[in-house]
């Protein structure tokens, strides 16, 4: 079997090196972090075959430019200058079409249902204990517009063929009883499944470490070796690595280390936030997401819910922004007027990047300028949901043997 080398150490990476792990690989995940609290930790937790619209579609850039000025708003592009961000921009506005919308909703679809279907799997599995539920996830919606869109939505869903029904505010109710809610309805997706993120990262670290996985922390691509289409191997700011294949999955710092390599991986960083409250008066028994407000509430183990949301394009490097967490949590009270939710600590407000792809989609393959390098990022506010499923297709894709689904839509190449 090959040597493998893993850059990035999210859920992606790591999904990456358990079924690669299956095939007997020698597998190294090398990361600039110290892997404790990535985007794949401070997630909603959401398993969603449901989000089958990808991030490009018409209706988030009308809205985007309504919220630009808001800065409370749940999607917003910090304005700079920079030519990536143009580059992507430009494509991410012409993908944001009706047919790109309707192209997409298999590929979406199919990634999700095997991911879910390997979360099943991986609940048998001695050693990983990450709360996973099948209790679906509800789609609260307030308005008159949004109670047309959610019955597009469960058409478009049961045409999918996935378990999606529209409730009255008095089913709702029933789901929820002990709660007051000033809402229309709600969209319940039987089809969804929820975890507890934090755990899910934990098991798996020790699953791997203890079974001969290296993971090197703390440790920034600096440059690759090269021998004509070949990657040898790569140089990080305290080592050299080499490996058989390469699999670039560092989530939003993708983009800009496969630009090293001359690759064109159109990628921004989305930054989204959360709170994870411990011992709240506030109960909810499945995932719900505020649809106005993009807002997704998950009921975590050991007593905990979680508030998350926000889709900030910005640099990694810029600050976090406080009035974004505002947002959140003012969201939840209009749907909730008698729900007190306390301001957080500072230290107790989580933020990450998720990979935004200039078309909502991933980037799941392997490239046509060099052999050996495969691509696994670019999955969005879905890099959990798709953790498995993208880690047993990459697994598929070194063994040069045909993948669980078609990728096509998927393919590294397709702004080349």
């Amino acid at each position: 079997m090959a040597n493998v080398i893993i850059i990035g150490g999210g859920i992606i990476g790591l999904s990456s090196a358990y079924y690669l792990l299956q095939q007997g690989h020698q597998i190294t995940i090398i990361d600039k972090t110290d892997m404790l609290d990535g985007c794949s930790y401070g997630n909603a937790g959401y398993v969603s075959p449901s989000h089958f619209v990808p991030l490009a579609s018409p209706g988030i850039v009308k809205q985007g430019f309504k919220w630009m000025t808001n800065s409370k708003s749940p999607f917003y592009i910090q304005p700079r200058l920079s030519k990536s961000l143009l580059n992507w921009g430009m494509k991410f506005i012409k993908s944001a079409t009706k047919e790109h919308v309707e192209s997409s909703a298999i590929p979406l679809r199919d990634i999700n249902l095997l991911s879910k279907k390997m979360y099943e799997d991986l609940c048998n599995v001695p050693g990983f204990n990450f709360y996973y539920a099948n209790k679906g996830m509800l789609d609260f919606f307030k308005t008159e517009s949004s109670a047309h869109h959610a019955e597009e939505l469960v058409s478009a869903s049961n045409k999918l063929g996935l378990d999606a029904k529209l409730l009255n505010k008095q089913e709702v109710q029933e789901m929820e009883p002990a709660l007051n809610m000033d809402i229309k309805g709600a969209v319940y997706f039987k089809c969804d499944s929820h975890m507890y993120p934090n755990k899910l990262m934990k098991d798996m670290i020790a699953f791997l470490t203890n079974n001969g996985v290296i993971i090197k922390t703390r440790e920034e691509i600096k440059s690759f070796i090269k021998e004509g289409n070949i990657i040898k191997g790569v140089r990080t700011n305290v080592s050299e690595c080499f490996g058989e294949h390469i699999v670039l999955a560092a989530g939003a710092w993708s983009g800009e280390i496969a630009a090293n390599l001359n690759l064109n991986i159109p990628m921004v960083a989305g930054r989204g936030y959360s709170m994870t409250f411990e011992d709240s008066s506030f109960e909810i028994h499945q995932p719900i997401i505020l649809s106005e407000a993009r807002v997704a509430l998950t009921p975590m183990a050991e007593n905990k819910i979680r508030f998350g949301g926000t889709m900030e394009i910005t640099s990694t490097n810029t600050p976090p922004k406080i009035n974004r967490v505002k947002g959140i949590l003012e969201s939840v009270k209009k749907y909730f007027p008698d729900v007190e939710i306390p301001f957080p600590e500072k230290d107790k407000i989580w933020f990450g990047f998720r990979p935004c792809s200039a078309d909502g989609l991933p980037y799941i393959g392997r490239v046509s300028k060099y052999k050996n390098l495969i691509i696994a990022s670019g999955h969005a506010m879905l890099g959990l949901s798709l953790g498995p499923a993208t880690g047993k297709l990459v697994s598929e894709i070194i063994k040069n043997e045909p993948t669980s689904i078609d990728i096509k839509a998927f393919n590294p190449d397709r702004f080349n």
